[in-house]
């Protein structure tokens, strides 16, 4: 077995350990405020608007609320949407800050963020600059899919500067 396998079962065990704590904490909360509806996905902190890592550095959790990580036999392992569709990062952001603005959203729209609590490890918001919304983010860069893509495609690696998000 080669490096990368070993690798990638190492990194599901991790997070099946980890999913199973997650719903174990859930039942608890659940099973002591009959009121609350909340949902734990991913880390139990809170994070802030430009605050996108966490110091452990670990790998996100698989198939949770805001990414999955996919494979593709070019491009190996990647993060994508729970629906599935690949994530990238643009060459001219910065950590925390989006330059995909315009007609650059055209063909690469921001992964706007649903939630911005309860995240999993290394992945955060900020609030865009040009409309206010929240994107998400993967260890302080903006996430983006590309509308060539169909779910399970991963055809915008390297184009306009963009780069597959690797976890």
């Amino acid at each position: 077995m080669n490096g990368k396998k070993v690798a990638l079962i190492v990194v599901v065990i991790v997070v099946l350990a980890g999913g199973g704590y997650a719903l174990a904490k859930h039942n608890n909360n659940k099973n002591s405020s009959s009121s609350s509806n909340s949902y734990n996905y991913g880390s139990s902190s809170t994070q802030s608007s430009t605050s996108s890592t966490n110091s452990s550095g670990s790998t996100p959790a698989v198939n949770n609320a805001v990414l999955v990580t996919k494979t593709d036999s070019k491009v190996g392992s990647y993060l994508a949407t729970p629906a599935g569709a690949a994530l990238y990062t643009y060459g001219g952001d910065s950590n925390g800050v989006s330059n995909c603005t315009g007609s650059c959203l055209a063909n690469w729209p921001a992964y706007e963020a649903t939630t911005t609590t309860n995240l999993p490890t290394n992945v955060g918001t900020i609030k865009r600059s040009d409309n206010g919304k929240s994107q998400y983010t993967y260890k302080g860069m903006p996430l983006y899919t590309f509308v060539s893509d169909s779910n399970g495609q991963v055809t915008g690696d390297g184009v306009e500067n963009f780069h597959v998000a690797k976890p």
